[in-house]
Parts: C-alpha cells; sequence; structure tokens
C-alpha cells in the first residue's frame, strides 16, 4: 500500500499485525482484575473482527489461555479485521458475533445503535478493576458513566527523528523546541533536502489528514466536546492548526511533489525513509518503531514526545476493545473471554513470547503496548535494549508520556465525525480550501450526523 494516504483502517490493521454459561471448569479466570469469576464457562462463542490463524504471536498466546482455561468453550475467530459494514450485517444474520474486537474511535457510533452490551455485570462477575486500565483508554468506551468494552492495545503518537538527518542539517535532535512552531517551521526548512529541483528529503512530515487532532491539541483546541455530542471543528484553534500543519509541505515545493516523493518510500522495507536518508522527522504511531525494530533494527533515530505550544508533553491515543453484542448467544463466555483477553497475567505471557521471539531472532524487543497498566509494568520491567539504544531511548519515552494521553470521546456519529473533518482536511490540501471554511462546513456536516445519531 501507498504512503500517500494510508487509510485509518489500514493502519489500525497494520497495528494490529505488528502489535495484532455452561458446564463447569475448575480453573479461576485471569480476570483484568484478579479475582475469580464465578460463572461456568461452555459452549460456542464467536468473536469478529479478530484472528487466530491469521494472527501473530501476541493473538494466538492470548486465544490459547482461554482456550486451555475454558475447555468447554468453543471459540471461534471471523479471521478478518474489524469493517463497520460486515460487522452489522453479521449482526443481522440471524447468527450473530458473541464478542468483537473493535476501535475505540468508533466505538460510540455503536454504543449509541444499542448493538454493543453495557458490561456493568460482566465486570462485577469477572472482578474485573477499571483502575488498572489507562484513564484515555477507559474514557473511549464509556458513555454516561457506563462501559460498553475492555480496552486492548494503547497506541500512542511521537516524533520520530533521524539523527542523521538532523546532523546533516547541523541541528540536534534533543534540542529541538518542538513546543515552538517557528521553530519546527526552521528545522523543516533545514532538513529538507534537494538535488537540483529533486526533492532527495522530506524535512517533516506533518502526518496529515490522519493527525489533524493532535495538531489541534497542541493548539489547546479540542476537535469534540468531552461528552463527543458537540462538534468543534469550527474552533478557531483547528482552523490554526490545520492552516501551520498544512503549511509544513511548502519546504518540499508543495503538497503534490511532497506526495509524489513520498511514494517512492520503502515505508516497510529495509530502505524506508529513516535507513535511506529521506525523511527528517515525523509524528507517527507507536507501532511503526515496531516496523524499524524488524527490517533496519540499527536505524539512528530519536524519539521525542508531542508537545503543546504551552511546552506540555502529550500523546494522542487510540487502539482497540472487547465488547460483548447485545444479543450475543452467550454472554457469559464472553464475559470471560474479554476479561482474559486484556488480564494482566494473560498479556505478560504473550509479552514473553514476542520478547523470545525477537530474541531468537536477535533483534529489538519493543515489548507490548497494551491498555492495562499492571501488564506494562511487568513487559516493560527489563525489555534489554542496551545493544540497541535509540530504542532503549524510543521506549522510555512512550512509557512517560503514557499517562498524559488524550483521545477522542465516544460519539454516537464517530466514523460520519471522522469522515468529515478528514475530507474538509483533504480539500484543504488537494484543493486549497480555505481551513476556516473548509472546518466550518466540516462542523455543520458533523454535528447534523451528530444530532441524527443521538436522537
Amino acid at each position: 500500500m501507498s504512503p500517500r494516504r494510508m487509510p485509518l483502517v489500514a493502519l489500525m490493521v497494520v497495528a494490529l499485525l505488528l502489535a495484532a454459561c455452561g458446564g463447569g471448569e475448575e480453573t479461576p479466570p485471569a480476570s483484568a482484575g484478579g479475582s475469580e469469576g464465578a460463572t461456568e464457562v461452555s459452549g460456542s462463542l464467536f468473536a469478529f473482527g479478530f484472528g487466530y490463524e491469521s494472527g501473530d504471536e501476541i493473538a494466538k498466546v492470548r486465544v490459547d489461555r482461554f482456550r486451555e482455561e475454558y475447555p468447554d468453550a468453543k471459540v471461534s475467530f471471523s479471521e478478518s479485521g474489524f469493517e463497520e459494514q460486515p460487522f452489522l450485517s453479521a449482526l443481522a444474520s440471524g447468527e450473530p458475533p458473541d464478542v468483537v474486537n473493535l476501535p475505540r474511535n468508533t466505538i460510540g457510533t455503536f454504543i449509541a445503535r444499542g448493538v454493543l452490551a453495557p458490561l456493568d455485570d460482566c465486570i462485577a462477575q469477572q472482578g474485573i478493576d477499571m483502575g488498572v486500565f489507562y484513564d484515555a483508554a477507559v474514557s473511549q468506551v464509556t458513555v454516561e458513566g457506563t462501559t460498553y468494552a475492555l480496552p486492548e492495545f494503547f497506541n500512542s503518537r511521537i516524533w520520530i527523528m533521524s539523527n542523521k538527518a538532523f546532523k546533516d542539517a547541523g541541528l540536534d535532535p534533543q534540542e529541538l523546541d518542538v513546543s515552538d512552531w517557528d521553530a519546527i517551521a526552521e528545522a523543516n526548512e533545514q532538513l529538507t533536502k534537494t538535488n537540483g529541483n529533486r526533492l532527495t528529503r522530506i524535512g517533516i512530515d506533518p502526518k496529515l489528514p490522519e493527525f489533524l487532532p493532535l495538531w489541534s491539541w497542541a493548539n489547546a483546541s479540542d476537535i469534540i466536546s468531552e461528552d463527543g455530542l458537540t462538534s468543534q471543528l469550527e474552533t478557531p484553534g483547528v482552523a490554526e492548526a490545520l492552516e501551520y500543519s498544512n503549511s509544513i509541505h511548502e519546504a518540499a515545493g508543495g503538497r503534490t511533489k511532497f506526495l509524489d516523493f513520498r511514494d517512492t518510500w520503502d515505508f516497510f522495507g529495509e530502505e524506508n525513509q529513516f535507513a535511506a536518508d529521506q525523511l527528517g522527522a515525523n509524528p507517527f504511531e507507536q507501532w511503526y518503531l515496531n516496523v524499524l525494530a524488524d527490517v533496519s533494527p540499527n536505524v539512528d533515530i530519536t524519539v521525542r514526545p508531542f508537545e503543546t505550544r504551552d511546552g506540555e508533553p502529550f500523546t494522542w491515543s487510540d487502539g482497540n476493545a472487547w465488547a460483548i453484542t447485545a444479543d450475543a448467544d452467550n454472554p457469559g463466555a464472553a464475559c470471560a473471554f474479554i476479561a482474559l483477553m486484556t488480564a494482566k497475567d494473560t498479556w505478560v505471557e504473550a509479552g514473553e513470547a514476542r520478547a523470545k521471539m525477537r530474541n531468537k531472532e536477535n533483534k529489538p524487543n519493543l515489548g507490548v503496548y497494551t491498555g492495562n497498566r499492571e501488564a506494562d509494568e511487568v513487559i516493560f520491567e527489563d525489555l534489554g535494549l542496551g545493544k540497541w539504544p535509540s530504542f532503549e531511548q524510543a521506549v522510555q519515552t512512550i512509557l512517560e508520556v503514557q499517562e498524559n494521553a488524550r483521545s477522542i470521546p465516544p460519539s454516537p456519529a464517530a466514523a460520519a465525525f471522522e469522515t468529515a473533518w478528514i475530507s474538509a482536511v483533504d480539500g484543504v490540501m488537494t484543493g486549497g480550501d480555505d481551513p476556516a471554511e473548509a472546518l466550518a462546513a466540516a462542523d455543520q456536516e458533523a454535528q447534523e450526523a451528530i444530532d441524527a445519531a443521538a436522537r
């Protein structure tokens, strides 16, 4: 897939690939809170939006753990990533999934439609301590005080900077003030490299349209209200963030030239943009570090947290979550399954499997970023990254910023809202639309969708 315009859903699938009541059972379930569940678990269980045969070791280890603890429960999978229309079709098929693995960014849509079950009884049954999950993740699956899903992975955005490019430009990646937009713009000019009229290195990729929320938060502006019911795309700070971040393309000769060159990158290969000195820096999801660790383990990079214009380090977090469908045939088994799939002990076992595989391949083990902070404390206790100082520094930076994570609140029209602002940003980047006017139109479109969905 070309990196020209990788869809959000595609990125989530990549991230997952890299990253991801009946008969008795005497072995107690490994719940997120660590207490024993009393419900007997057996029967068939179908999970949508997840793959076992198509999954990696992180998926397989956790499913195997469930099958070992609950041998009377027979779990099967869609062997696909989450997609809205196939999910809705499955719900209407007469044999709906019992559980679903879906993006937290869009879960509000399905909560509003009433197709996901509240987890109050499940949380009590399994003794799940919701306090072990990161606050930013829990807020995305909670509406009016009711929890509808258990957070799975915890995806963060950070700055990834090429030490070689910075040195070539006479800059120090540790000294760049990433809270100062003038400083970022100046560094972009210095990092951009041409050979005659040919662009050979992009200075900074602002990651638009996907990262508009990140730039907006940095500019003290939320794109949607905390309750997810009011679009705030017309806020002046959002337009200012878009105008600025889009202007970063100009150093490369404009958006078209920028994209034409970016299309040449070996994004997932050993000649990727950092290894080939084709990029100075960009904000990106932390999962891309796993790509670099796999194909370019000796790449020379610095990872920094994103910062507000007031100098506050923060990150934008999202990821998937496990929910039980409202019409699940086997809600008891479904509850046991999602509790175990997100439990500390299960995650630690999966992390150990990842570590063994990486050590065998003599490649950096960057751990597994889960929604469970207690699991992360164990997984990241000692990764043994001394041989790869760039990745050791990167992991430490990510862990330090996780508690300062922000997330997009659940909205009853989450998918439509996302489509509205992405279309507005695309119009600014490729059609020359005025940022304020494009976002005002998107705001109206988004608000109408939210109001309709909320009725």
